[in-house]
């Protein structure tokens, strides 16, 4: 554990980070992170795009089905 996440035996809260030092810590973690190049963010849009499409005809579909479905049953089965 961090000397700084370590609680005294009398105070029952961890000891307060301050803005500086947070600061620090939040640049230090976002120089951790691999980016992804130009090419793969390219592809996850179109993998997200795709998929997200595909998702609005599947719903548009079954809502259109089932709508249909539904007067149809209420509306075409009465003749009086």
């Amino acid at each position: 554990m961090a000397s700084s996440t370590v609680r005294s035996r009398g105070s029952k809260r961890p000891e307060r980070t301050g803005p500086v030092l947070f600061y620090r810590q939040v640049v230090a973690e976002l120089r951790k992170v691999v980016w992804p190049t130009q090419q793969q963010l390219i592809t996850y849009f179109l993998v997200v795009m795709v998929f997200v499409i595909f998702m609005m005809a599947l719903v548009s579909g079954l809502d259109l089905v089932i709508g249909k479905a539904v007067f149809w049953l209420f509306n075409g089965q009465s003749k009086s």
